[in-house]
């Protein structure tokens, strides 16, 4: 996946190794494609769905981030000369408050020679099916959609703008992309005044961050990915910027990422923790919040917009082609009807931090206790029926041994804030229950026939997701048991340093490629129990499954090494920052 990632936690876009823009959802980070080359040109013509800049007979382009910020940097070198383009979104404080637009903003320039570009701007509406009804001014275009309007303002020639002629390049250009609104300032006034305070920020931001001693670089982009997969207008959190992006060649696993899973949003919030970055954590204690107080003590369901949307019917973009031609593309996502009965889990261990960290300003006390405790009823009355599982299988249900591991963890947790608020009553009550399901994943999860803890009761076959035994604390990582399975995992699904979720076939067939999730998880085990230069052979290995920039999709194949599933998806930056954490060598034995 050769893709740079912008954005401001409010809208994301992808940009390709050749400087096009090929992704941005408007208006916010789950909407509209308007640009969605990605996935094809929908009813238009070929090119259509992008932002391009192109240079006459290209022969290298090149591509970075400015150090420490979300400001991508290409450049294109061809016969004419080169061509620099730098793409980001405007994100800094402002009148007291985050400033963080519905806009991208693109400046190129040349560096050598008189290069020869043509510019196509080509946004479409309505998942590629309509196409703009344009209008014009001196200095700026409007693109007007059924739904939204975009205005592009600029200092580059309108008319050779629309009509992609090929023109020199004798002067730097900017591009001003977003709401119908009219600027105050000229397009290059804006672009210095804006990239200054956004590079700032991110700077500013990226030096509060305690990251390890090692791998810094890895951490530093990771994080900064994570962040921009915030909505910070709500607090939720997409699982990654993209939909339909397939898992594998041809296999029909393509999935709609853009919405808030509790799950992944969980692992999220404590990677970012764990870097000392905790306004994320602030922002998505309210979004749970407010999901709590919606369900009123009932179900809870493992995914919703990132407005607390409930509804996220799914159907196909039929107009769109797909990644590569491998559709369908899906809108929506039928897993927001499903029954994971790790949800309830999950949102405790995603709440608990905020009762026990000084630093936030919320007061996460009694009050917030008690919305929790119906989510550890629920835990309670779940921990031991069928579900979807954490892998969402859309045809079979079993008692899952992840979901009740997180059901465990919800009771668990319960139990220690309530003891940290000196409710000593509700602390017995919550670890009793605990502790009862304890015993019954025990009993029932233990296979000794495979020697090691399958993926449901009295089930055979292995799932890696049995590896958060170590991560929530469920065992102890000597735990012959634990380390047994550690072991047996590694040994049948692992695929080098890759490693499949699980071994049996599911609704689509049998899994192709490792979830890169999933090897992180066995680093950590590894680790965990003491196989540390083992785990650190195999983190080296996963980082060089990233791509050119930096980052991480959701699956690699391991034969190829080659990306595939949505991107860049949080689940692997967050093993990023938990791998490099876990691994580093300390601070103070070096210096």
């Amino acid at each position: 996946m050769d893709y740079g990632l912008i954005g401001n936690c409010s809208i994301a876009a992808l940009v390709d190794r050749a400087g096009r823009l090929v992704w941005l959802c408007l208006p916010r980070i789950d909407g509209d494609p308007v640009f969605h080359a990605l996935l094809g040109h929908g009813t238009g013509e070929p090119g259509d769905g992008a932002f391009a800049v192109e240079l006459d007979d290209l022969r290298e382009a090149q591509q970075s981030y400015d150090r420490n910020t979300a400001i991508l940097r290409t450049v294109l070198h061809g016969a004419s000369g080169s061509v620099e383009i730098l793409d980001w979104a405007p994100r800094f404080e402002a009148r007291g408050r985050m400033f963080r637009p519905q806009m991208l903003i693109r400046q190129i320039r040349p560096l050598e020679g008189w290069p020869r570009v043509r510019l196509r701007l080509r946004p479409r509406f309505d998942w590629g099916t309509r196409a703009p009804e344009i209008t014009r001014g001196s200095n700026h275009v409007r693109f007007i959609g059924p739904d939204q309007t975009l205005r592009l303002t600029t200092d580059a020639p309108i008319d050779h703008l629309l009509d992609s002629r090929l023109i020199n390049l004798d002067r730097p250009l900017n591009f001003v992309l977003g709401p119908d609104e009219s600027l105050a300032e000229s397009p290059a006034e804006i672009a210095k005044r804006f990239h200054d305070d956004t590079a700032a920020y991110w700077r500013g931001w990226v030096r509060r961050l305690a990251i390890p001693l090692e791998w810094q670089d890895a951490v530093i982009r990771a994080a900064i990915t994570l962040k921009l997969c915030s909505y910070e207008a709500t607090g939720g959190i997409v699982a990654a910027v993209t939909t339909s992006l397939p898992e594998s060649p041809d296999s029909g696993r393509n999935w709609d990422y853009r919405y808030c899973w509790v799950r992944d949003a969980f692992f999220t919030v404590r990677a970012l923790n764990s870097l000392a970055a905790v306004r994320t954590l602030e922002n998505y204690f309210g979004w749970l919040m407010n999901a709590v107080a919606d369900a009123k003590g009932g179900h809870i369901q493992p995914v919703l917009g990132v407005g607390l949307e409930t509804q996220l019917t799914e159907r196909h973009a039929e107009a769109l082609q797909g990644f590569m031609g491998m559709g369908p593309v899906r809108v929506g996502n039928q897993a927001h009807e499903h029954f994971q009965h790790d949800t309830y889990g999950n949102i405790i261990l995603g709440a608990a931090p905020a009762f026990f960290d000084s630093r936030l300003y919320m007061d996460a006390g009694r009050a917030a206790f008690e919305m929790l405790e119906p989510l550890g009823e629920q835990s309670w009355s779940l921990h031991d029926q069928p579900d979807a599982g954490i892998w969402e299988l859309r045809t079979r249900a079993r008692i899952h041994t992840s979901s009740s591991l997180m059901c465990w963890a919800g009771c668990d947790r319960l139990a220690k804030i309530a003891a940290h608020l000196g409710l000593a009553d509700r602390a017995r009550y919550w670890a009793e229950r605990a502790g009862a399901i304890r015993a019954k994943i025990l009993e029932h999860a233990w296979s000794d026939e495979r020697g090691a803890f399958v993926e449901s009761f009295g089930g055979r076959t292995l799932d890696a997701s049995v590896l958060l035994m170590g991560e929530i604390g469920f065992l102890p990582a000597q735990d012959p048991r634990f380390v047994a399975t550690v072991e047996k995992l590694g040994e049948v699904l692992g695929r080098g340093s890759f490693m499949l979720r699980y071994e049996e076939a599911d609704d689509f067939g049998a899994p192709e490629v490792g979830f890169n999730l999933c090897a992180f998880w066995r680093i950590d085990a590894l680790a965990r129990i003491g196989r540390t230069e083992e785990a650190r052979e195999h983190f080296e290995a996963l980082l060089n499954a990233r791509n050119h920039l930096g980052l991480m999709a959701e699956d690699s194949d391991f034969a190829t090494g080659r990306a595939w599933g949505n991107f860049p998806q949080t689940y692997s930056q967050v093993g990023i920052v938990n791998g490099a954490m876990r691994l580093s060598k300390r601070w103070e034995a070096e210096l």
